[in-house]
């Protein structure tokens, strides 16, 4: 069962602890070691009680539920904003006025969400506070199976107003064993997807690991989207007032809904997407909601059968935007041996010239090679091909090594899991004159 983390911020924790101290005094004294007991003849819940309860009522694991720390939190010296901080003044209405995509901002934005996903919900929502979304408020979904090559993770960032939510799905762990296993599955196994052709299928390890955490995820959107605050292990509806955890946004219901994820999380990411615009019950609910879908080094999700449906879908062939840098081996998976797979969507390809970089730095005597990585985004009409065979897999890696030396960096790679890192998205993708996610 899918379960969430609850923790808060300093600032929420002291205002707890006060609230709990007090209901504790409010209770009259008594002896043989009895609770204290309140003015009706009840017994007070103790802090304590009530957190066991609600892990009961999570599945056995405590829900995360984090608000960002506020500016000054952030900023304790000087200026509470600056030219750079945040990096984005009005970040929230740009999210909810976007009429195109891809939009630049947004790209990097929801870049550096997917990165960041990598980390826990108080980071990432730290950072998004960094990037303009201020007083967000993050939520945490995750489950894992190992004997099934399930580790699924989701997090829900809403901003203050409740108006504007991004959902990030994590990709591949570089110290999870699981998630290698799943994403080189050599034969993956095939689950057929009723979506215009009945031959339709899709990766099995990507569907079982957004089926893992789906329901979950659709209830934490549907109570965003009805004004119904709470975390996740809580009834619909209810609501706590004087508790450690948080809940979510009211002032306003979801207006505009984006899907995002780096690596294996891009592709459950688009997947989800899929779901929302396919499966009635859910297009009904967020259709209309769902804005975009950007994903970052995303592998392939379905055969042909099932790209050609989804291309025929004018939002899934508009508004999924697929990112790929440079030489990354991840979109050209799963390789031709696990059979036909294909991308659908549009796709935006980060083409760094090596030699012609070294050969700039060599001329201009740079020390430290800055022209070694930029290079320029170009939009592609034919997706990304599948690896043929398996060469390319040790291919890849030898690049990685490659690209630590200074002899042999610019030379070009055919593959490359250096490519694949989530912070070369994050700076391919960051305008002219913008700061980093830090935004000092």
């Amino acid at each position: 069962m899918a379960s969430v983390d609850t923790t808060r911020n300093s600032r929420q924790s002291e205002k707890t602890v006060t609230a709990t101290v007090g209901q504790a005094n409010a209770g009259k004294v008594v002896s043989g070691g009895r609770k204290p007991e309140s003015a009706a003849g009840t017994y007070p819940t103790t802090e304590w009680e009530r957190r066991m309860r609600d892990i009961v009522q999570a599945g056995g694991m405590p829900p995360l539920d984090v608000t960002a720390p506020s500016y000054e939190e952030l900023r304790p010296y000087g200026h509470r904003e600056t030219a750079g901080f945040p990096v984005y003044k009005n970040l929230e209405r740009r999210l909810l006025e976007a009429g195109h995509h891809p939009d630049p901002e947004i790209a990097h934005v929801l870049a550096t969400c997917a990165a960041y996903a990598y980390s826990d919900a108080r980071t990432l929502s730290m950072i998004l506070a960094r990037m303009g979304l201020e007083d967000n408020h993050c939520q945490m979904i995750q489950t894992s199976v190992d004997a099934m090559l399930i580790c699924s993770t989701a997090f829900f960032i809403q901003s203050e107003s409740g108006k504007v939510g991004i959902l990030c799905y994590r990709g591949t762990e570089p110290l999870n064993f699981i998630n290698w296993l799943s994403d080189i599955d050599l034969e993956p196994e095939r689950i057929g997807y009723q979506i215009g052709d009945p031959r339709a299928t899709v990766h099995a390890g990507t569907y079982r690991n957004v089926r893992a955490t789906r329901y979950e995820v659709m209830n934490m959107l549907r109570r965003a989207s009805e004004r119904q605050p709470g975390h996740i292990g809580q009834p619909d509806g209810a609501s706590r007032s004087g508790d450690a955890y948080g809940s979510a946004p009211s002032e306003g219901n979801l207006e505009a809904l984006y899907i995002t994820g780096h690596s294996q999380g891009g592709a459950m990411a688009a997947l989800l997407g899929v779901m929302i615009r396919h499966e009635r019950k859910y297009r009904e609910a967020l259709g209309d909601r769902l804005k975009a879908v950007y994903t970052y080094g995303q592998p392939m999700i379905g055969d042909p059968a099932f790209a050609e449906a989804c291309e025929r879908d004018e939002f899934l062939r508009e508004n999924v935007i697929r990112y790929v840098y440079d030489s990354d081996i991840v979109p050209h998976l799963p390789s031709t041996s696990s059979g036909p797979f294909r991308h659908f969507g549009r796709e935006y390809h980060y083409r760094v010239p090596h030699l012609r970089n070294s050969l700039i730095d060599t001329l201009t005597h740079q020390r430290f090679a800055t022209h070694a990585r930029r290079g320029q985004w170009e939009a592609r009409r034919r997706p990304t091909s599948q690896l043929a065979g398996l060469l390319g897999i040790p291919l890849s890696a030898l690049s990685f090594i490659a690209r630590k030396f200074e002899a042999t960096r610019s030379l070009p790679a055919v593959y490359s899991v250096d490519d694949h890192l989530p912070q070369h998205y994050i700076s391919a993708l960051t305008p002219p004159g913008v700061q980093n996610e830090y935004g000092d």
